[in-house]
């Protein structure tokens, strides 16, 4: 909690006492007060108490522990990709996705009222935030650097009392903070979105059935030829139509890899659990995540 910039600090600690009394509504989230995550926790539950928390980590050993009902993750971005370790987290948290949720994502940058329009020499945000705005920066020779979360970075650059010095964040962040916006939309894309899941402890029981059903998971395949495209032969043969493949690395061996995916449809449907049984048949491990319905449908 002490790694919060003062000002966002006071309200951290405020949303941490509201939820002391009632964690079972609360919704933990990575970064300060203001931050995308906090705006994307209120659309999906707005009864939900919000609970800050400064690393991923954080936020899902607080649904560990008890100290909130479910957490908020942002998971992919449209514009830059996946966000950085949470394939890693995710399985060795031991919490079952429950949701997901797209969130528009809309950047301003915003400095100390007095700095006025600038110029301004740096600019301090999230690193997927400060992706999202890359030429905006490039085009204004102003040097991006990385901060913890977006509000967490406004709160920064209201402490740090420079006027040359700004942060992109959400409009939201600059009323908490006190900072003047000075740019409006500075993000690449007029599309950027991020999609989040929802994590708990315990899976949805039953699982959601249908074809507004989603199911994640990771799998290890073998390490002979031709693995990946056996294992997913079974998805192509019973007509189960997979949204997303990505693969990481696992230690140093780079032997095998390990890849995430999202299917559309659960298991208990025939079809899906034949491509299951295939794809773990070729597989050295299959580990699924959970059965949630889609916010958004797919294709």
């Amino acid at each position: 909690m002490h790694s919060y910039p003062p000002a966002a600090l006071a309200l951290v600690e405020t949303y941490t006492a509201a939820v002391a009394g009632d964690p079972a509504r609360a919704i933990a989230f990575q970064g300060a007060p203001g931050a995308n995550s906090h705006r994307a926790l209120a659309e999906y539950a707005p009864d939900a108490l919000p609970l800050p928390c400064f690393s991923f980590e954080d936020a899902l050993e607080a649904v560990r522990d008890g100290r909130a009902g479910q957490a908020m993750i942002p998971i992919e971005n449209s514009q830059h990709g996946r966000v950085a370790d949470i394939h890693f987290l995710l399985p060795e948290s031991g919490l079952a996705i429950v949701g997901e949720h797209f969130l528009g994502i809309t950047h301003c940058l915003m400095a100390l009222p007095e700095a006025g329009d600038g110029p301004f020499e740096a600019a301090y945000s999230h690193p997927q935030a400060l992706g999202q705005s890359r030429h905006f920066l490039r085009e204004r020779g102003i040097v991006p650097l990385s901060y913890a979360d977006t509000a967490g970075a406004a709160a920064y650059v209201a402490e740090l009392g420079d006027l040359t010095a700004a942060a992109i964040a959400p409009r939201i962040a600059a009323e908490l903070y006190g900072l003047r916006i000075v740019a409006e939309a500075v993000e690449d894309a007029p599309d950027n979105t991020t999609r989040f899941v929802v994590l708990a402890r315990e899976a949805l029981d039953p699982l959601p059935q249908g074809p507004a059903t989603m199911t994640s998971f990771v799998f290890e395949v073998k390490n002979i030829p031709a693995a990946l495209y056996k294992a997913l032969g079974g998805f192509a043969t019973n007509g189960v139509n997979m949204t997303k493949l990505e693969s990481y690395q696992r230690g140093a061996s780079f032997s095998a890899t390990t890849f995430y995916a999202d299917i559309v449809g659960a298991p208990g449907d025939p079809a899906v659990d034949r491509a299951l049984a295939e794809l773990a048949f070729h597989c050295k491990q299959l580990r699924l995540l959970g059965t949630y319905p889609l916010a958004r449908e797919r294709g």
